[in-house]
């Protein structure tokens, strides 16, 4: 299995330590810049999507073809990067949630629901090891 979501930070450090790229939502409201969204950023919340480093070379021959135009903290955009902060407006989230139900990846429902739920938020970011 390729994401996984812990109940609380113990249960995570337990289960891999640190060495995790993390699927957060936004919530920072809407209004605010880009600029501020990704650099204000906080990293381990409980109601994040977790992949573990070891599985970060299958998720990018797997899905780097649906993760593109992330904003990074320096304001470019692109395809994910798994060392950096990676930023999805709404807008890219619901491109993103189309690519998926379209190409059906390895393990893509887990993720696809995780991803229906940020609707409520300001998107989501990837935050890379």
């Amino acid at each position: 299995m390729l994401f996984h979501t812990f109940s609380s930070q113990n249960e995570r450090r337990n289960f891999g330590g640190s060495c995790f790229v993390e699927f957060q939502y936004c919530t920072l409201s809407r209004d605010k810049t880009i600029d501020i969204i990704v650099n204000e950023v906080n990293h381990w919340n409980n109601s994040s999507l977790y992949l573990h480093g070891d599985d970060m070379n299958e998720f990018w021959n797997t899905y780097k073809e649906i993760f593109t135009n992330g904003c990074y903290n320096n304001g470019k955009y692109g395809i994910v990067d798994m060392y950096g902060i990676n930023y999805y407006s709404p807008q890219e989230t619901a491109n993103i949630i189309e690519k998926l139900s379209e190409n059906k990846p390895r393990d893509y429902e887990i993720l696809l629901q995780w991803l229906e739920k940020s609707e409520k938020f300001n998107g989501f970011y990837i935050l890379g090891i």
